[in-house]
């Protein structure tokens, strides 16, 4: 099969990490746009992105794009794409998406006039008029962005932030791929020491982890493009054999996780024993108040519990000016915490040496990193280097 161009939507303001991800699985053309990198593909890449990219919420083919401002244009603009490359006269292909910006604005009328458009192409190309749509699934997403219309075929199926690992949940739960991001951030080592006081279901711990252990988050888990006859199934054995060499099962990471709520914490061992790194994984019942690392170097995540999310205003204050005192600036430590709160900084009691906005689902958010202190000069330089495909 020849090679095609390949799309990774991801969160907004992780663009970059997810660029520098795919260049580190051997990408070619990476190039970064808002909420999305496209790439070049191979059958090859495709299946390792899916299996390996910790940051991106989908991979998709496109298709094709185009401008569209009627609906006439959009009909013949998907009508003059190669739709029977991939779809045959039994299988299935629904369609979804969105529009931002563009003159055609009505979803549910965008994708009947996709729809309408893909079946007229295979019509003619397979001289039938009826399509029972009974066999493998080929998902038709679109975006309408400022007129320019983007057709793409998901890979996927479940988005990428679905593990495997994870069939229950604390209330509400950090999206995986973001809590990939955060430990990313963190510049978590393979021999990390590293604390999540607010750990819930262990989300951060256990994506801290696995990164630490180069351990690819899809291995446990199937995607839609597994299923297409296009897809040898030699090529996803291959891939899942090349990243289970790649995992450091020995790595001295440990991570260490607290949380007030008992059934929280036993529900992250349960998730962690699920994942593959129960054993790189200790938690406790604790007050954040209580905190007290026990190494003499740290690196601390989290996601605390805010206004927006569990506590009411007063309440996320007085957690901010707690964790102030028991995070305190000293040599060997650095703290990464997410939070959409603006007077965060005011009540921790110093300013973050960096911050970075990203999204939690739907809520804005800041995530504030706290890496220097009195002693140091500068923050020390990460040693932590994604292994890179040969």
């Amino acid at each position: 099969m020849k090679d095609f161009k390949l799309v990774a939507p991801c969160l907004l303001g992780v663009e970059g990490l997810v660029a520098q991800e795919l260049r580190g699985m051997g990408a070619q053309g990476v190039e970064a746009q808002n909420g999305r990198v496209f790439f070049d593909g191979s059958p090859e890449m495709l299946v390792r992105a899916n299996l390996c990219s910790r940051f991106s919420e989908r991979i998709q083919i496109l298709i094709g794009t185009f401008p569209a401002r009627s609906f006439e244009e959009l009909f013949e603009g998907v009508k003059a794409l190669p739709w029977e490359r991939w779809i045959g006269k039994d299988d299935s292909f629904p369609v979804k998406g969105g529009c931002i910006a563009s003159q055609l604005h009505s979803i549910p009328n965008c994708q009947k006039i996709i729809k309408k458009a893909v079946v007229e192409r295979l019509k003619s190309k397979y001289g039938i008029e009826w399509f029972a749509e009974s066999n493998t699934l080929y998902q038709i997403q679109f975006i309408i962005m400022k007129d320019e219309v983007s057709i793409m075929l998901d890979t996927s199926g479940w988005g990428l932030h679905k593990r495997g690992y994870r069939k229950n949940a604390a209330e509400a739960p950090i999206k995986e791929t973001l809590a990939a991001v955060l430990a990313a951030l963190a510049r978590t080592r393979t021999d990390a020491n590293f604390y999540d006081p607010c750990c819930g279901s262990g989300t951060i711990l256990i994506e801290a982890a696995m990164y630490a252990m180069h351990m690819a988050p899809g291995l446990q888990r199937k995607f839609s493009a597994q299923y297409w006859p296009q897809m040898p199934q030699q090529l996803w054995q291959q891939e899942r054999d090349r990243a289970r060499d790649l995992v450091v099962r020995d790595a001295p990471f440990m991570g260490w996780g607290s949380d007030i709520d008992a059934a929280a914490v036993e529900l992250a061992m349960d998730n962690a024993r699920k994942a593959g790194v129960v054993s790189h994984i200790r938690t406790a019942q604790a007050d954040l108040a209580d905190f007290a690392p026990h190494t003499e170097h740290g690196c601390v995540v989290c996601n605390p519990p805010y206004g927006e999310r569990l506590l009411d205003l007063n309440e996320a204050e007085e957690l901010y000016r707690t964790m102030g005192r028991v995070f305190p600036a000293r040599h060997g430590w650095n703290y990464t915490i997410i939070t959409p709160d603006e007077i965060f900084e005011e009540c921790f009691g110093r300013q973050a040496d960096k911050r970075r906005k990203l999204y939690n689902g739907m809520i804005k958010c800041q995530v504030y990193m706290f890496y220097k202190n009195p002693e140091d000069v500068c923050p020390a330089k990460p040693t932590h280097r994604p292994k890179k495909y040969k």
